[in-house]
């Protein structure tokens, strides 16, 4: 399931959220390698400061960086007129944050900062750039959701108390599934990266704060390496495959029983 277009390299500008840490900073290095000039967002400005320089210096790239809390109305109004611009050919919607924990007892403040970076931020952001894309007739979205989307009828233990999270997730896959659909004559490529648990820290906090210091960390729980999850992103994006879920063996099979397990749920005749 694909569409045509641009690819992971080629010209334009990247602009990656979350690229602070993990997954983010893999698609800004791997990206600077193909020759991306690259827009960078994230709360941390140290950090995006040191990758920036990092990559001017080894890549040859421009690097920008737009310090912004997704979360927030005005900086996330800064962020969609930088997507918004002509020179703008790939959006990676990376940022996100968990809100782990029981529901009954997880903050509302915090489950709010997860439905404002998860679902809103990113739609808000895909918005922004894909008119511009369409007219332009090249271009790429790649939004990054969680094997946890496809967890909703699994109890927590071993995995995270994680309602809300998982249902972002879940609108993640629905909505770049759908936006897919809607645009499979374009030639706009869009993904949804499903990863599972990777060597990032993203569970070392739950959102509220980013995680302090220049130096990457990992969580305890370990992982997939990043890089195989991003490169496992951007082979897809290649082949124009709408679902990327890296290390799942045979997904074309396992797309075709969700597929046809979604034709039942709606009880009419497949078309």
């Amino acid at each position: 399931m694909g569409t045509t277009g641009a690819g992971s390299a080629g010209p334009g500008t990247a602009v990656v959220t979350g690229a602070s840490s993990g997954i983010g900073t893999r698609y800004a290095e791997r990206l600077a390698e193909a020759g991306r000039d690259l827009v960078l967002v994230a709360r941390r400005a140290e950090r995006l400061d040191e990758i920036a320089g990092r990559l001017r210096e080894s890549a040859g790239v421009a690097v920008e960086t737009l310090v912004a809390d997704l979360a927030e109305p005005e900086d996330l109004a800064r962020t969609a007129e930088r997507v918004a611009r002509e020179d703008v050919a790939l959006l990676v919607n990376n940022a996100g944050i968990n809100g782990y924990g029981y529901f009954t007892e997880v903050d509302p403040a915090l489950l709010t900062r997860v439905l404002s970076v998860n679902v809103t931020a990113l739609t808000v952001l895909a918005r922004a750039a894909v008119p511009g894309m369409l007219a332009r007739g090249r271009g790429a979205v790649v939004n990054v959701a969680s094997r946890l989307a496809f967890a909703g009828s699994l109890p927590p233990d071993p995995l995270p108390r994680r309602a809300v999270y998982g249902g972002t997730k879940g609108y993640v896959v629905t909505f770049t599934r759908t936006l897919a659909a809607e645009l499979a004559d374009s030639p706009l490529r869009i993904q949804v990266l499903c990863p599972g648990l990777t060597a990032t820290e993203f569970h070392l906090t739950t959102g509220e704060e980013s995680v302090g210091g220049l130096a990457q960390q990992v969580h305890a729980e370990g992982g997939m390496p990043v890089d195989e999850v991003v490169t496992a992103s951007l082979s897809a994006l290649e082949r124009g495959d709408v679902v990327c879920v890296p290390g799942l063996e045979d997904p074309d099979e396992a797309l075709e029983r969700l597929v046809a397990a979604e034709v039942g749920m709606r009880g009419i005749p497949r078309r």
